[in-house]
Order: structure tokens, then C-alpha cells, then sequence
């Protein structure tokens, strides 16, 4: 089955993880860690939804709807009156995980994807 997060749209399918770590590599915010056999859905709390673990995950045991999170992360950061420019996005330039970070470019391309 698959373990999510019911606050994301995140869902990880341990038994098609192959490990290639690629995820690990891609998250901006650690979400993943590596295991011995595969990858671990270890901080699922922290997850913006930005994508690039789906993208990057060659055979779809990642599953993420872009997006949502950084509206959640903003939303939560009012709610505890913390400064929605600093507190709930780290990208440079003012948006969640920022446009410019290198983390989120694709690793892989292939017929079935395309190079961000």
C-alpha cells in the first residue's frame, strides 16, 4: 500500500522503489533518506509539493501533485502568525523552493517526461 501524508498530496510505493536514490538527491527539503534497500518516506511533513522526486522517479513509486503545498505552507505560516516571505517558502528569489534552485532540475529525461 502506499504511506502518505494526509496534509500532501505525497504518495510513496515502497515496493517499486528500485533505490536509485534519486530523490534523495532532488528534494529540496530532505524529505527521503536512504535506506539499505530503499529509499524512506521520512519527512513527509515537510514536503512543498514541488515535484522533483516524481519527476525524477524512474519507475512511479512517487507520486506528487505539484503545487499544493507551497499554498498549504503559506496558509500555515499565517495561521501561527509567522511571516509567510520567510517562514513558509526558502527560495531565494521569494517562492517556494525557488525557481532558480539547481535541486530542481531533472536528473533524467526520457520520452514519457520532460527536462525542467
Amino acid at each position: 500500500m502506499f504511506d502518505s501524508y494526509t496534509e500532501t498530496s505525497l504518495s510513496f510505493d515502497p515496493a517499486l522503489c528500485i533505490n536509485c536514490r534519486r530523490c534523495t538527491q532532488v528534494c529540496p527539503h530532505a524529505v527521503f533518506t536512504a535506506g539499505q534497500t530503499r529509499v524512506i518516506l521520512d519527512r513527509p511533513s515537510a514536503c512543498m509539493e514541488c515535484g522533483a522526486c516524481a519527476l525524477n522517479c524512474p519507475v512511479q513509486a512517487i507520486i506528487v501533485q505539484s503545487g499544493v503545498g507551497c499554498a498549504w505552507g503559506m496558509i500555515g505560516a499565517a495561521l501561527r502568525g509567522k511571516d509567510m516571505d520567510t517562514e513558509a517558502c526558502c527560495g531565494e528569489d521569494g517562492s517556494c523552493c525557488g525557481s532558480s534552485a539547481p535541486k530542481q532540475k531533472a536528473l533524467i529525461c526520457d520520452c514519457g517526461k520532460k527536462e525542467r
